[in-house]
């Protein structure tokens, strides 16, 4: 099948690739990237006004599958995904079984056959999550992992966690940590300050996060070895990575969009679809954030994609920690950064859709001639309300709910297929 996507503005950050063009698609691979390409197609996109790019990479969310279907799967994932312009996904492995197994790792795989997008699998840390016994991590590999984490908890032990990130490095995967000191949060469920004083809740003292993301940077100096801290959250966290990175420590990070638009405030409603982990801050926090974001002291934006029903998210105080996120990410980047004239398009597309991809070590992130034929095709002016019920997600809790962005995807193409074309009216 040939596609022609014609008169689109290709942004492409990999090959500095930047203008109005075509895009010729042959079966899933692009075949020639020009202006005025006369081809006879099987189908024809007209493309004017909009901007096309690599599919976005989200190397962070919760697929919830095995063992948690009720809340999302692989299947309405990456329906989600492709709605939001996501053409690769990394699952976390805290399902039920964990994913500590090369037959997980297979299951995962074989069920994203059917999935919109491409689906890879992260292996767990430690065997059952439980920060003790390293999984086998060549087996892993092997079996077709790209990374390892015991997301959602950390690594308590600093020996085993150093253990951990070698014994990885040498197997080809990039450890994922999950930053938090289990005996300073003792129950928290929100950040502790004001607002949690405030509500009368125990809150989740920041020092927690800074306290292990300084000892993870401390392991991968002394080890020479790379890690990448997943979902910063905190000013401090920010300098760390800042002073890490100037003596070139191999330190990459991550954070969500919540965190560079949304602050603490959010929770004096008390309403659970604001809790997540870790959790909204301040607004001195935002700021460093998006500083950070800005001047690439942070890698990647990702989602923390991590979808639980309206029952589980009713009791404010009883709630599991997580929030939806694959199909309002692009949009809340473009509405923080692009629309400001705080961040050239070209630097997002790196930020979403190539380093997530150069980290993990998967195809895509550019395009160009021979390159797959991953894209997101995306009206940057589109303007749109957040609605959870028009969501494609099985769980419906956003933390943008009712907010206004700019920028919308129309098309998604995985594999030269269109996947996703934009519905919400």
């Amino acid at each position: 099948m040939k596609l022609l996507l014609k008169n689109g503005h290709v942004v492409s950050s990999f090959n500095k690739l930047e203008g109005d063009m075509d895009i010729l698609i042959e079966d899933n691979v692009i075949k020639k990237v020009a202006k005025g390409i006369r081809n006879k197609a099987d189908k024809i996109i007209d493309c004017t006004g909009l901007a096309v790019l690599p599919g976005l990479c989200d190397m962070h969310v919760h697929f919830r599958d095995p063992g948690q279907t009720h809340k999302e799967d692989i299947i309405t994932g990456s329906e989600a995904a492709a709605a939001g312009g996501v053409t690769a996904v990394a699952c976390m492995p805290n399902t039920s079984p964990a994913v500590d197994n090369p037959e997980t790792v297979k299951y995962i795989i074989e069920k994203a056959k059917n999935a919109k997008i491409k689906v890879y699998p992260v292996g767990a840390i430690t065997k059952g999550l439980n920060g003790e016994e390293l999984c086998d991590f060549k087996a892993l590999k092997a079996a077709g992992c790209v990374a390892v984490s015991d997301d959602g908890r950390p690594v308590k032990n600093a020996h085993t966690m150093g253990r951990a990130m070698i014994d990885a490095h040498y197997a080809g995967l990039r450890v994922i940590s999950h930053c938090e000191d289990l005996d300073i949060i003792r129950g928290g469920i929100i950040n502790a300050g004001i607002v949690s004083m405030e509500l009368g809740v125990k809150g989740m003292s920041r020092t927690s996060e800074n306290i292990i993301t300084g000892r993870e940077i401390q392991l991968a100096n002394d080890l020479e070895v790379p890690i990448h801290i997943a979902h910063v959250s905190t000013k401090e966290v920010v300098e760390l990575l800042r002073f890490a990175t100037k003596r070139g420590v191999m330190v990459t990070s991550e954070t969500a969009p919540h965190y560079f638009t949304l602050t603490e405030d959010r929770l004096l409603t008390r309403d659970a679809d604001y809790r997540m982990n870790p959790p909204l801050r301040t607004e001195e926090d935002v700021k460093a954030i998006s500083s950070a974001v800005i001047d690439g002291t942070i890698d990647c934006i990702v989602t923390d994609h991590a979808p639980h029903t309206a029952e589980e998210k009713a009791d404010f105080l009883k709630a599991p920690n997580g929030v939806v996120g694959l199909e309002t990410s692009l949009a809340a980047t473009l509405t923080k950064f692009y629309h400001t004239g705080r961040m050239p398009l070209m630097k997002i597309v790196r930020m979403m859709c190539e380093t997530p991809r150069l980290i993990l070590g998967i195809e895509g992130g550019l395009i160009e001639s021979g390159a797959v034929a991953d894209i997101a095709v995306v009206d940057l002016d589109k303007e749109w309300v957040v609605e959870p019920e028009k969501l494609h997600s099985k769980s419906k809790n956003t933390c943008f709910k009712g907010m206004m962005f700019k920028g919308k995807t129309k098309y998604t193409i995985v594999n030269g297929n269109v996947v996703y074309e934009d519905d919400y009216e």
